[in-house]
């Protein structure tokens, strides 16, 4: 399960960017989560996360838990949106996604020549 979390910056990237490579350790410990994509716009003042978790059960875990909470009390942050979303798998893997959970499915690769 994929699970995307952007939100807007109160405060200059740079600073952002320090925040979040002191606590990026924290996420090796969050069970079920494979990886964490961070992401930042400076100029818009963006930043967020791409998740990808083993279960819908470890996502709503980490969702509900003590640092989704945590990250809704920053002031250093506004404008959280949480999404959930299932990854496409055939299309993925066709576009050389790495994403070796979502490639259990039973769906096959659209080949090469086909239209959307």
């Amino acid at each position: 399960m994929i699970l995307q979390i952007n939100f807007n910056l109160n405060v200059p990237a740079a600073e952002y960017q320090n925040m979040a490579d002191s606590v990026a350790h924290v996420f090796l410990n969050v069970p079920g989560l494979r990886w964490k994509i961070w992401l930042l716009n400076p100029g818009a003042g963006e930043a967020g996360g791409i998740y990808l978790f083993d279960s819908q059960a470890y996502l709503d875990a980490y969702v509900n838990g003590p640092l989704v909470a945590h990250l809704r009390e920053l002031p250093s942050i506004r404008n959280i949106s949480i999404k959930q979303f299932e990854v496409m798998p055939a299309a993925t893997e066709l576009t050389r996604g790495s994403l070796e959970a979502a490639l259990t499915s039973d769906a096959q690769p659209i080949a090469a020549d086909d239209q959307f």
